[in-house]
C-alpha cells in the first residue's frame, strides 16, 4: 500500500526541522509540492532548500501543481463553505497525485508549514480522500515546530502565564471580542490587523511575520506604542514581498 507522510517542516528555519522530520524525508520516494503562484513563489524555493540541505540529490521525486484558489472575499456565513469547497478542490488534486504519481510500493510525503496539527488542512484532507475511497494509503504525521512555538521563543517569553490559561484564535473571532477568562491570546490568520481595535486597552503585543526566516520582522510594547509601528513594517513588507505570513500573542495585564 502506499504510504503518505506529513512533514511539519517549522516556521521557516531549516535548521528548525526534527530528527523525526529528516528521518522522514530520508525515506521517501516522492514529495507533493503546490505551487501557490509566482508571488509566493519563494516558498517553494524554501522548501527545495530544506530538501537539499537534508537529502542526497537524485534520491527523490519533487512534483508540483498550482494550489486552487480560496474566495477570500468570503464573509460571515459565507466564510465556512468557500474553506469547505477551496479544502475539496484540494483534495481533488491531492488524489490525483497519489494516484497517478506515487507508486503502490512507495512513499510520499507532504511538506507543512509549522505543525500539521495547528490550523492546517492536509490531514482534514486527506481524511476526506480516504472516505471517497478513490485511492488506498497510510499515513503518518510528524509534528513540527509552529509559528506560535517560534514567536514566543524569538520574543523570550513564555505563551502563558502561572496557573493561566492560554487560547489560540484567528483574527476573525478575535474581531468578535478578546475571549473571557483569556489574558494571553495567540492569534493567527489575521489580515486586518485586528489587533488595532484594542488600542486602548492594557495589553501588550508580541508580533512577528516571516518567522524563521531571512525576512523575518519582530515588534513588541504596548498596543498603543506598538501597533502603528507594526502597521508601517507590515505594510512595507507586503509591498516589498507581494504576500505575508504573521502571527502575535496578546498579553493582556492584570485587572484589579
Amino acid at each position: 500500500m502506499r504510504k503518505i507522510h506529513v512533514i511539519g517542516i517549522g516556521a521557516g528555519d531549516p535548521d528548525q526541522l526534527t530528527l523525526q522530520a529528516v528521518k522522514a524525508l530520508r525515506s521517501t520516494d516522492v514529495f507533493f509540492i503546490l505551487d501557490k503562484g509566482e508571488v509566493k513563489s519563494d516558498l517553494v524555493q524554501l522548501r527545495r532548500d530544506m530538501l537539499d540541505a537534508h537529502i542526497q540529490e537524485g534520491t527523490y521525486r519533487l512534483v508540483e501543481a498550482r494550489d486552487p484558489e480560496r474566495d477570500r472575499a468570503a464573509g460571515g456565513a459565507a466564510y465556512s463553505p468557500a474553506v469547505g469547497d477551496w479544502r475539496s478542490a484540494r483534495a481533488e488534486i491531492y488524489a490525483r497525485l497519489i494516484a497517478d504519481e506515487l507508486g503502490e510500493d512507495e512513499c510520499g510525503a507532504f511538506l507543512v508549514w509549522g505543525d500539521p496539527a495547528l490550523y492546517d488542512s492536509t490531514l482534514g484532507i486527506l481524511e476526506e480522500i480516504l472516505e471517497r475511497g478513490a485511492v488506498a494509503f497510510s499515513y503518518d504525521v510528524v509534528p513540527g515546530i509552529s509559528s506560535v512555538s517560534a514567536l514566543v521563543a524569538k520574543h523570550r517569553t513564555g505563551l502563558n502565564r502561572v496557573a493561566r490559561p492560554v487560547q489560540i484564535t484567528t483574527g476573525r473571532r478575535l474581531a468578535e471580542g478578546f475571549p473571557e477568562d483569556v489574558d494571553d491570546v495567540v492569534v493567527m490568520l489575521d489580515a486586518h490587523q485586528t489587533f488595532r481595535q484594542y488600542a486602548d486597552q492594557d495589553i501588550d503585543i508580541y508580533w512577528g511575520a516571516y518567522i524563521g526566516t531571512p525576512d523575518e520582522i519582530l515588534a513588541s510594547g504596548p498596543i498603543a506604542d506598538a501597533a502603528p509601528r507594526i502597521e508601517r513594517l507590515r505594510a512595507e513588507a507586503r509591498q516589498r514581498k507581494g504576500w505575508i505570513m504573521d502571527t502575535y500573542l496578546l498579553r493582556r495585564h492584570p485587572r484589579d
